[in-house]
């Protein structure tokens, strides 16, 4: 069995939600929540863990939640959310004197530099906690696809995927008191469990390219350290 193995994890990309940032209000951006998570990525940071940042755009629109609009236009400005989601996160982090960079998969020149994986290698390379936004730049793909991709691009060690409960279970444990928490998994497991980690071209690229994802509640408090320092914290999935 692949073993989670903290002293092997250097350099990691952090997945959040959109959603998440907009906390009860459901839209926009709750600034409690906001700046724990920035608080949370600061003390990570200083632990000597290099950190991209994949943020979602559900907290402002979703393309597929929109059939009246054609869905390469809704993905496109779902794209656009992510940005805005990372530029005011960036902004954030620097208001807290830490060195940030922000990438975009498509041109923003005023707000982000254009994504080049060897731009960003260098500036993760520098200690700058990067973002990624704009997706992977086209539609129909997921920002849980853009975190695997980068991943790949930058050799990262570990993708992270927050979410709102513990890790991954039998069942979704709000509807099935009877869900049982899984620890550890392998891709094939995964599918053959059709377990719901990831869109499916997500998922796929991680197990083709054996990019480890671990998966935990990104609402407690301490969770992104407790994920890499703790074996037993998040479910590990892996090859």
């Amino acid at each position: 069995m692949n073993a989670f193995k903290p002293e092997k994890i250097h350099r990691i990309i952090l997945k959040i939600s959109g959603e998440y940032l907009s906390g009860q209000l459901g839209f926009g951006f709750d600034n409690l929540i906001v700046n724990e998570i920035c608080n949370e990525i600061i003390e990570v940071r200083k632990l000597g863990y290099s950190i991209g940042i994949v943020i979602g755009g559900g907290n402002f629109f979703r393309g597929g939640e929109h059939p009246e609009v054609d869905r390469a236009a809704a993905d496109n400005v779902g794209m656009l959310a992510t940005l805005q989601n990372a530029v005011v996160m960036a902004n954030i982090l620097q208001s807290k004197n830490y060195a940030v960079e922000v990438f975009s998969a498509f041109e923003c020149p005023k707000v982000a530099k254009l994504y080049t994986y060897q731009c960003a290698n260098d500036d993760m390379k520098k200690g700058k906690i990067c973002f990624f936004a704009g997706g992977t730049g086209n539609p129909f793909f997921t920002t849980d696809t853009a975190a695997v991709l980068r991943a790949i691009e930058l050799n990262c060690d570990l993708v992270l995927k927050g979410t709102k409960v513990d890790g991954v279970y039998t069942a979704d444990p709000k509807k099935d008191p009877d869900a049982q928490f899984i620890s550890d998994l392998s891709y094939t497991e995964a599918l053959n469990k059709q377990l719901n980690i990831m869109d499916m071209t997500a998922f796929s690229l991680a197990r083709d390219y054996e990019v480890p994802i671990k998966v935990f509640n990104i609402g407690n408090k301490g969770s992104i350290k407790d994920c890499l320092l703790n074996k037993d914290y998040g479910t590990y999935v892996h090859i």
